[in-house]
């Protein structure tokens, strides 16, 4: 347990439940028909490919060393899972609604969670308040983030979950859907806290439509488009001969037409070349090398001075933004896009989701 990693009797120990912070598993019988061994080990695989991340994540978050094992997979009645749960159980929901609907929660124990909203709020003792469910489902947010983005990666799409959302909730009374589930079994170890195991529950439709799009992204759709035509010179030159000539006609004469009718032409407006010319481009290439601040901002608030100078470490400040909305990206302070905050590696990222129609008409950010 030096490098913080579970060794194979720990792990079993774990699934069995039989070992501090964990829990049972045995809560009903496997559904070996909705998905097969193949399906299986791919999820798994690709499950594994990111949990050294997740771990990373969480560790700087914490400030402790946390250490997520891969897990174990299993297909089971939704209905049935909570039963394995002693008691109360913490759940955070966040079922994706975009790229592949469907239901997605995660499931920590009473103590693993507190343990957790310990180490985020910087309190050594805390009670599963709604401060303390918040810390937690941020956390889950920021590693159900990675996981979204490499699926999406998979299936060529992308993902989108709804804000995740924290409770309490008890093995008698849950709302977790009734039909097929897949449910990872992860080990965890949080520093020298005792090792537990938590839960993460798929849709099975979700896993089967990763797991078919065999690790290939799917390409893009191309769009054509014809070029437009451009007019004949000639053309537009014996139709300003024509209306030249009318005009003069109507000057002379008084009127266009000896019934006294006006004739009327549509106006011939002289075509303008589209590309740039060539001394502009050197003029544009001049400013390829300048600097911009680029900034990301997740939200703002404001707060009396009293409350500011109240800060310390630890202190949990709440912004103007729900978790799961687009964050505003601004260049030299003007609003450029939105996004979605994404982890690349152990570096947190921003993915385009939006582009400002038009930037220069916004107001600068203060």
């Amino acid at each position: 347990m030096s490098d913080g990693a579970l060794s194979q009797d720990e792990i079993d120990a774990l699934m069995s439940g039989s070992s501090t912070g964990g829990f049972g598993f045995d809560s009903g019988a496997s559904s070996n028909d909705g998905l097969s061994e193949n399906e299986k080990q791919s999820f798994l695989s690709i499950v594994n490919s990111i949990i050294d991340t997740q771990s990373a994540t969480l560790t700087g978050m914490m400030g402790k060393t946390v250490t997520i094992s891969p897990p174990s997979i299993e297909v089971l009645p939704g209905g049935n899972i909570s039963a394995g749960f002693d008691g109360s159980y913490v759940r955070i929901q966040s079922s994706f609604t975009d790229g592949v609907p469907g239901y997605h929660a995660y499931l920590f124990t009473d103590e693993i969670s507190k343990v957790m909203a310990g180490l985020l709020s910087g309190l050594e003792e805390v009670e599963l308040d709604e401060a303390s469910l918040s810390a937690v489902s941020e956390a889950v947010n920021t590693i159900s983030g990675s996981a979204m983005t490499v699926f999406g990666d998979k299936i060529g799409q992308t993902i989108m979950s709804e804000p995740a959302s924290a409770e309490v909730k008890d093995s008698s009374d849950s709302d977790i859907p009734t039909g097929d589930l897949v449910k990872l079994n992860f080990p965890i170890t949080i520093d020298d806290n005792p090792p537990a195991v938590f839960n993460e529950l798929f849709d099975i439709s979700v896993v089967k439509e990763i797991t078919a799009a065999g690790g290939a992204p799917k390409e893009a759709p191309r769009i054509q488009q014809s070029a437009p035509k451009a007019s004949s010179p000639q053309g537009s030159a014996q139709s300003a001969d024509m209306g030249m000539a009318m005009g003069m006609g109507a000057g002379i004469g008084g009127n266009a037409s000896p019934q006294g009718y006006v004739n009327i032409q549509n106006v011939q407006y002289p075509s303008f070349p589209s590309a740039i010319s060539s001394s502009e481009q050197g003029n544009i290439s001049l400013l390829m090398d300048v600097n911009m601040e680029m900034t990301v901002e997740l939200g703002r608030t404001k707060k009396p001075i009293r409350e500011i100078l109240s800060m310390g470490e630890g202190t949990i400040i709440e912004l103007d933004k729900l978790a799961g909305e687009p964050v505003d990206i601004l260049v030299n302070h003007k609003l450029i896009a939105n996004g979605e905050v994404v982890v690349i590696d152990e570096n947190f990222g921003v993915r385009v989701t939006k582009i400002v129609s038009n930037p220069t008409g916004v107001n600068d950010v203060t």
